[in-house]
């Protein structure tokens, strides 16, 4: 709108890049504290979902404020329209959670969480907490696995149109179509993964599955992405969101059973970390790939990290502290 306030604006998407780091490990965490153990699975899995639900917006919302013209100062307008919209469903969400909400429950929901409640405050130290998770062996291959699978995602997501746009020419829509076909496929398996989970309590199993199935949907994608046709794209595109969203709750969840008793706020924030991480690396990677070698190169480098990222978690040993806790105290 105005470019020499162009340092304004990359402030503003630091803030809100500070902010999303909070923000994207908040599921795991409050559905501990707030959701009893025959829940926090589904609890984490609606969370994610509403993440997503939020990125579906983004795909559908701008298409429809802001019109394709020519006029620069009309586009200006829309644009800021669609600002000040965002800025007035952010102050509001602020003002509800100023208002609303509460840190925590007034029972404990869990055994697990009562335990961990009925702690001193002054034990805790989060430098702590942070080096006694990265002493956990399978703690550290569940924040690499979850950071190539994530961080591969990361990368489809951000060069899909690039991808789109070499083989279909002139499909700038669609592609934007597909991009949400992914985000609304993967919010059907976020939900469908945390309710299983919380029916059936096999995290490493689900894990295991949903990582194959990724690496299966990945592989189908990147041979069928050239075939001419539009929707066999959506198609595959769909099935590999299904799996690749779906793992987001799959990681956190498992991440709070075999850290417990530390914070799930601490274990979902590393998961987090790892994955901008590789998704910084693998978005780069892909691009140069792309670049020179074609979309097919670029998304077999996808294809053998998540090959690599399916063996990593067979190794993971399913040490389920948090259900051994609830187990303990329901005997004692």
């Amino acid at each position: 709108l105005r470019p020499h306030l162009f340092p304004v604006t990359v402030l503003g998407q630091v803030i809100c890049g500070l902010a999303q780091v909070f923000i994207l490990g908040m599921p795991s965490r409050i559905a501990s504290v707030w959701f009893g153990s025959h829940e926090v699975s589904t609890a984490c899995s609606i969370a994610v979902f509403g993440n997503q639900l939020g990125i579906a917006a983004g795909f559908l919302v701008p298409p429809v404020l802001i019109p394709n013209v020519e006029d620069v100062e009309k586009l200006a307008y829309h644009i800021s329209i669609m600002f000040f919209m965002t800025a007035g469903v952010a102050s509001a969400l602020f003002i509800l959670v100023i208002i609303v909400f509460k840190e925590k429950p007034p029972n404990p929901p869990s055994r697990a969480q009562a335990s961990i409640q009925s702690r001193p405050t002054v034990e805790y130290s989060y430098v702590q907490s942070i080096l006694r998770l990265l002493r956990n062996a399978n703690f550290l291959l569940l924040m690499v696995t979850y950071g190539l699978n994530v961080g591969c995602f990361y990368a489809l997501s951000t060069l899909l149109n690039r991808m789109v746009i070499r083989h279909y020419p002139g499909e700038e829509v669609n592609a934007g179509r597909i991009g949400l076909t992914i985000v609304l496929s993967g919010m059907v398996g976020a939900l469908i993964s945390g309710i299983w989970l919380d029916k059936t309590k096999t995290y490493k199993q689900t894990t295991l599955v949903v990582y194959i199935m990724s690496l299966v949907g990945m592989i189908v994608y990147t041979f069928t992405l050239s075939l001419g046709h539009l929707w066999v794209v959506f198609v595959t595109a769909g099935l590999l969101g299904f799996f690749m969203t779906g793992y987001l709750p799959l990681g956190f969840e498992f991440a709070a059973e075999l850290t417990y008793p530390e914070s799930e706020g601490t274990s979902s924030g590393l998961l987090n970390v790892s994955a901008q991480i590789f998704g910084i690396a693998f978005t780069i990677g892909q691009g140069q790939i792309m670049d020179r070698f074609g979309t097919k190169a670029g998304n077999l480098l996808l294809c053998s990290v998540l090959f690599l990222g399916t063996i990593m978690t067979a190794f993971i040993k399913s040490d389920l502290r948090r259900q051994q806790a609830d187990l303990e105290n329901e005997q004692t």
